[in-house]
């Protein structure tokens, strides 16, 4: 089996491994990025958690808990 080949236009026909399981991210362990803490922060406010708000997450972490906190919020529908 053979991965599928990309188009001319990769936004409107994502290869099937365009999403990922966090735990497989290369740079899953390397500190969040910028905008991951600005939206995870916000997403704690809202679910009325700040103190679930951690700045030394990974990005495989923060991904995860941002996943958890847009169902809990419903921003994830």
């Amino acid at each position: 089996m053979s991965a599928p080949t990309p188009s001319e236009h990769p936004k409107s026909d994502p290869v099937s491994n365009a999403e990922k399981n966090p735990d497989s991210w290369t740079t899953g362990d390397e500190k969040m990025t910028g905008a991951q803490a600005s939206y995870l922060k916000t997403l704690c406010e809202e679910a009325g958690q700040p103190e679930k708000y951690d700045n030394e997450l990974s990005k495989a972490e923060a991904s995860k808990m941002i996943d958890a906190l847009q169902e809990q919020t419903g921003r994830g529908k």
